[in-house]
This record gives structure tokens, C-alpha cells and sequence, in this order.
């Protein structure tokens, strides 16, 4: 394994090529960088966020992604964004349920070998070296909580690993280490693209637009009403399937598992994001407001997709003075 961490940085495993393996061609100091923030079924508004910078004649030399980031990211500069968009917005939930195959035996709800088997055939042996620009996958291993930069080999099998979200996704095994989703330790990538020595970096967060996650709620008993007692099920009067419906998808108000994981993930991804873009803001921060987007919403591409081109569009004449200033 090879380390290329930065005085100052937190902990990074980069994952590049297996020992005895020829590294990759070394490449040229990238003038832009492009950050890809995860958020799930909201990720779809990167496709108009890159439809927008594509019109303005704005081109990435390197493109960094977490999760859903990562997946539209590597779709981009492997030339598959058009057939990126056009499933996309083909998706209904029926056939994002025919995708998500729901695993008893393994490490998360769904194995996702349907959605592997997707991404293969699309991308088609698409090796993350062979690019003509630089792409790094975020991913985070489990055992160990590092930052893990997938920057070779197999670009479905990185993507995989960076949005195999815990508990809902198996954890993908890569490089001998078990990798789960990269939003864990670092939802917005800029740190990534800082030390590829881009300069001039635009970053896309798909979380600032989720009001009152930072909200302190104080002494909220005080005036509630009576709190309703927490339903239970008869077992001899429910089936095994309906009870575990139950569980999945939720009754009435009260959410399912996979739903609290991901509304307790989304929320993890909000704080995270919030720290680390304090501390290492980008020179562009594009914010597409797809709060009302849910995380698993997949079938609102059209909507996700318009509001990240709007959101791209009002903010181009920054991106073109930070380009003309820093990128020069």
C-alpha cells in the first residue's frame, strides 16, 4: 500500500496497484478539481451540476466522489453520463425495488449483487487508471475507520465499495480490507482534490440544504402532549411476512430500520460535512437545494437533476472568476 498523506491531513489508506503491478502513469498538476458529495437519491442533482459546468465550458482535470458522488464522478469521466441520465430518469420504484436484493445471511439488508452486475455492464471492464483524468473513489474501512482513496483498478468495483452504506449494503473486500461507504469519514471530498494539487476546487454538498439538523431541541417533554404508547404486534395474529414488512418500510409514523439507519446516517454525513468544510472549504461550494429529496427518492431524477443544474448556473459567474484567478 502506498501512502500519500500530507503533513497536517487525518489518516488516509490509498489504495492504488497490487504489489508487483505497474503504477500509473504519472499525470499533470490538474488546474481544476471536482468534489462530489454523497446523498444517496439527492446525487442524482451531480448530473445537472455536470450538464451546467459542461455548458459553461467548464472542464475538471481531476473529479474526487463519495458514495452517489463517486458513482455519477466515475459515469462522467468513463463517458457514460448520457446512459447515466437517461436510467436515471427511466427509474420508478418498482424497478428500484427489483434492485434491491434482500439478503438473510449476509452483513447488510442487501447484498447488491443486482446493482454490481448494473454497474459492470455499463461501465464494461472499465479500469480507474486508464482514464484520461484523475478519479478517486472515497471509501472507509471498517476495521480500522481509515480513509480509504481507490484510485485503480476495476471503477465498479470502487464504486461499490464507496456507497456500500453499513447495514443496508454488504461491505465490499478490496485490496484485503473491507470497505464501506466514504461518507462515514468524509462526505465532501475537497481534501482529496487539495492533495492532488488542484487549483482551483468546486465542491458539491447535498446536505446543506437539510434545515434543522443543527437545532437543539430543550426540554421538549415540558408542553408535549401524551406521548402515544408504542404499538405492538400479536404474533398470532400477524403473518411472519407482514410483521416483517413492518420492519422494512415502516407503520404509519413510526420508520422501519432501513429507515432509521438512513435518516441516522444522514444525519452522521451533515455534522461530518459541516466540520470538514469549515475547516477545509473549497474555492467554489455549489449547494443544490434537494432537501425535500428523500435518500432513497431514486425515481426523482428529473427534479433532483434540474435543481442541481439551477443551483450550478446562479453560481457560474464565481466558478468562472475562481477558474480565471486561481486556475490561471
Amino acid at each position: 500500500m502506498i501512502s500519500n498523506r500530507r503533513v497536517g491531513e487525518p489518516a488516509v489508506d490509498d489504495l492504488g496497484a497490487e504489489p508487483g503491478a505497474c503504477a500509473p502513469a504519472a499525470r499533470a498538476i490538474p488546474r481544476i478539481g471536482l468534489t462530489l458529495g454523497g446523498g444517496a437519491a439527492r446525487g442524482w442533482a451531480h448530473i445537472g451540476v455536470l450538464r451546467a459546468l459542461e455548458k459553461s465550458g467548464i472542464v475538471p482535470d481531476a473529479v474526487t466522489g463519495t458514495s452517489i458522488g463517486a458513482v455519477v464522478g466515475g459515469c462522467y469521466l468513463a463517458g457514460h453520463l448520457d446512459h447515466l441520465e437517461d436510467w436515471a430518469r427511466s427509474v420508478t420504484r418498482r424497478k428500484i425495488f427489483s434492485l434491491l436484493d434482500v439478503s438473510f445471511g449476509g452483513s447488510g439488508l442487501i447484498s447488491g449483487s443486482k446493482l454490481v452486475d448494473l454497474l459492470q455492464d455499463t461501465l464494461k471492464g472499465v479500469e480507474i487508471e486508464h482514464l484520461d483524468r484523475t478519479f478517486i473513489c472515497v471509501a472507509t474501512e471498517l476495521a480500522t475507520g481509515h480513509e480509504v482513496w481507490l484510485r485503480s483498478g476495476p471503477m465498479a468495483a470502487a464504486m461499490r465499495a464507496s456507497f456500500a452504506l453499513p447495514g443496508i449494503f454488504e461491505p465490499v473486500q478490496l485490496g484485503g480490507r473491507w470497505l464501506v461507504d466514504g461518507a462515514l469519514v468524509n462526505p465532501v471530498p475537497v481534501s482529496t482534490c487539495r492533495a492532488l494539487d488542484a487549483r482551483c476546487i468546486i465542491a458539491v454538498n447535498l446536505h446543506n440544504s437539510v434545515s434543522a439538523r443543527g437545532t437543539t431541541v430543550v426540554d421538549p417533554l415540558r408542553d408535549a402532549p401524551g406521548t402515544a404508547p408504542v404499538p405492538t404486534d400479536d404474533a398470532t395474529k400477524k403473518s411472519a411476512k407482514s410483521l416483517w414488512r413492518a420492519q422494512l418500510v415502516g407503520r404509519g409514523d413510526r420508520p422501519g430500520i432501513p429507515g432509521v439507519m438512513i435518516e441516522s446516517f444522514n444525519i452522521i454525513q451533515d455534522r461530518i460535512s459541516r466540520s470538514r468544510l469549515a475547516g477545509d472549504p473549497p474555492d467554489v461550494l455549489i449547494t443544490p437545494r434537494v432537501g425535500s429529496i428523500g435518500f432513497l427518492d431514486f425515481h426523482r431524477a428529473d427534479e433532483a437533476i434540474a435543481i442541481g443544474y439551477e443551483s450550478t448556473m446562479r453560481v457560474m459567474e464565481d466558478v468562472h472568476l475562481q477558474v480565471e484567478t486561481l486556475a490561471a
